[in-house]
């Protein structure tokens, strides 16, 4: 028996009429348009069969009953003139059922067919209690008798109504059923759920589509999915569950989606499990508090509207194209550019985000991706999974591991969270070993290491404790966890550079502290000294300028080989990261001079701090704890630093200082040799 036949058959004996084959659903979606939940009812009660030609008759069957009893919401009034002539009717439309205080009467209300207020026995109600909350998708009976006696009563009875929703889910049951599975077969068992073929996919891919999940089974959970297009960032949360909403186009209210002040009533949060934003770069509020109380609700689960404050569970996913290669962006700016400017940049609301899923990791779906094998009928899966919001397995980790050190309050609470949604997807049963549980752990940590590795290029020192870990209870050994993209990013490169060659880092014109690299030319001539790339910027072009002035002067005494009479230089100036050209270049302009005339190289994978004046006067470092993280993550492992700026080492943080070989000099000549290796 292969696995494939072994999970079917595994399927078929705990989960029996709640399994569908995929392709099914697939190939009448195409020409119905129905929830999918509707239709893979209607399949598991008339396709459950192995024998093809059960499945075709079924399937004739389920097209039949769709084309005949299916409400379309523009033919409403042919249905009800069909059920007048006919005197008894089916229909499928999703009813909901409000208790009339004032005749002490239940009452049903029919979404396409656009009627209400029609009578129904109180036992339907008891019985499925689901109707009384938003409504339920249903097969219908109904009667239509016209009374002439009394004109005023409905002519239209409910003789019987069957829930095609599952109203209610037994989650005893799929925790027994789950038993009988492995981990792998489970894994492959919730992505055909989803209509995904995990035989076409690799173990990294399967976890990433399992983490777009977690917002549908955990409360108050933030997740941020950016990357390429037609990767199926949106499909879970318009599809697969009816306990979520896709707000498309980004364009949004308070009072839609928190808290209608005139109507008194609760927004999207409070309707849904999950509140899903497509389009990132869309998102905007027409309110100008909008943001702050997101923030508020994000944070806390709660927000505040008028005089009280309002609480709910919906989760917040945001999902979005990145038009650039990652590697790009991480050079250029941060993984959360797509996001609006206002929300890119501000970091209390980036902190608030407990998982960014790595979507450029996820394949574009091709149509040998997409499922032809059995797996749960979608509203049992959205059912079950609605269910285990009611469970927390945040203190999972606790049994086994401790977080390090470096993890904040907001960075524990989004790895539990993490956590806690994995374990119940994947362990509704509780039963999981240490192994596994540290494989989820290691994921909960990098998908919110990678929100704060952002946040420290945004925000800089605040965020600087990015250095994940774990310790083990019995051997006490701490494991850090990465993020893989961050080692693509370093741009100070390993090893000797050429002649001429000099990476500096300090302000730009914007404000934010960057990194900027030089690169030198010799030519004959008589002693021209030409810089590209910056602009008309004239503060830069003025401190370069002091540069070749001190070594005109003062060229001999560093080496005799030096001429600024027969030599023509040429410099280009490169803004590595985008942030506007520095004007700070007197010292790195000085040393990249000397370096392209004597032919030697700087030291390897060395940093440039620091400036000179005119006359050779040496200045410290501004912002010395956010410059040398940004020497950091740009790959330095030595930093030229002037002696002044020793005073301000206090500032910096231990570990960070540590990860540097610091060489201080003390003027503009000790600065050229040191950077050269010349003593």
């Amino acid at each position: 028996m292969t696995d494939r036949e072994e999970i079917k058959a595994k399927l078929r004996s705990n989960f029996d009429g709640k399994i569908v084959r995929k392709d099914l659903t697939k190939k009448i979606k195409e020409g119905a348009n129905v929830p999918v939940y509707v239709l893979e009812f209607l399949l598991g009660q008339y396709c459950g069969s192995d024998d093809e030609q059960i499945i075709s008759q079924g399937i004739e069957k389920v097209k039949k009953i769709l084309a005949d009893n299916f409400v379309r919401p523009d033919e409403a009034q042919k249905t009800l003139s069909v059920l007048r002539s006919k005197g008894m009717y089916t229909v499928i439309d999703k009813i909901t059922i409000n208790l009339n205080i004032r005749t002490d009467q239940y009452v049903a209300d029919f979404s396409n067919l656009g009627i209400t207020g029609i009578p129904i026995s109180s036992e339907y109600p008891e019985k499925y209690d689901r109707l009384l909350c938003g409504g339920i998708w249903c097969i219908v009976q109904l009667e239509y008798v016209f009374n002439e006696q009394d004109k005023h009563s409905n002519p239209i009875k409910i003789t019987k109504l069957t829930p095609i929703q599952m109203p209610h889910v037994d989650i005893n049951d799929l925790k027994e059923g789950r038993k009988s599975f492995s981990k792998e077969e489970w894994i492959d068992v919730l992505l055909r759920s989803i209509g995904m073929e995990p035989d076409q996919l690799n173990e990294r891919e399967k976890w990433l589509l399992l983490l777009r999940l977690v917002p549908l089974v955990e409360n108050n959970y933030n997740l941020c999915e950016l990357g390429p297009r037609s990767t199926g960032k949106s499909h879970i949360y318009k599809e697969i569950s009816p306990n979520s909403i896709l707000v498309s186009g980004g364009q949004t209210t308070v009072a839609n989606l928190f808290y209608n002040m005139n109507k008194r009533t609760v927004g999207l949060v409070g309707l849904w499990d999950c509140v899903a934003f497509d389009e990132v770069a869309g998102i905007k509020f027409k309110d100008k508090d909008g943001i702050q109380i997101m923030k508020d609700y994000m944070a806390s689960g709660s927000f505040a509207r008028g005089k009280e404050e309002k609480a709910a569970s919906a989760s917040m996913v945001f999902v979005g194209n990145i038009n650039q290669s990652v590697d790009v962006l991480l050079k250029t700016s941060s993984l959360f550019d797509p996001f609006p400017p206002e929300m890119a940049t501000d970091t209390a609301f980036l902190d608030r985000i407990h998982c960014y899923l790595p979507g450029w990791e996820v394949p574009k779906f091709r149509p040998e991706h997409f499922t032809d094998d059995h797996g749960f009928i979608t509203d049992y899966f959205a059912e079950f999974i609605r269910e285990l919001r009611k469970s927390q397995e945040s203190d999972a980790l606790d049994k086994y591991f401790k977080l390090g050190k470096n993890l904040n309050q907001r960075d524990t609470i989004a790895v539990r969270r993490t956590v806690s949604g994995l374990v119940k997807l994947l362990y509704p049963d509780g039963e999981y070993s240490k192994d596994e549980l540290e494989e989820i752990l290691r994921l909960a940590l990098e998908m919110r290491r990678r929100v704060k590795e952002q946040l420290k290029k945004i925000g800089g020192m605040e965020f600087y404790d990015v250095n994940f870990s774990y310790i083990d209870n019995e051997t006490f050994e701490e494991k850090y966890v990465s993020v893989p993209e961050q080692g693509s990013s370093t741009l100070i490169p390993e090893g000797m550079c050429n002649p001429g060659q000099v990476y500096t880092v300090s302000t730009g014109k914007s404000g934010m502290i960057g990194l900027f690299r030089l690169e030198s030319q010799l030519l004959p001539g008589s002693g021209k000294f030409t810089c590209n790339g910056l602009g008309s910027d004239r503060e830069a072009r003025e401190s370069t300028q002091n540069a070749f002035n001190y070594l005109k002067v003062n060229g001999n005494r560093i080496s005799q080989s030096i001429s600024t009479t027969t030599k023509d230089y040429i410099i280009q100036y490169q803004d590595l990261q985008g942030i506007g050209m520095t004007s700070t270049l007197s010292l790195p302009t000085l040393i990249a001079l000397c370096s392209i005339a004597i032919q030697k190289s700087t030291v390897s994978s060395l940093a440039v701090l620091g400036d000179i004046s005119v006359s050779g006067t040496v200045s410290k470092v501004e912002n010395l704890a956010n410059t040398l993280q940004v020497c950091l993550d740009s790959g330095a492992k030595k930093v030229l630093l002037p002696i002044t700026s020793a005073v301000d080492l206090g500032t910096v943080p231990p570990e960070l200082v540590g990860c540097f070989n610091l060489i201080f000099f003390n003027n503009a000549e000790d600065a050229v040799f040191k950077a050269l290796g010349v003593e």
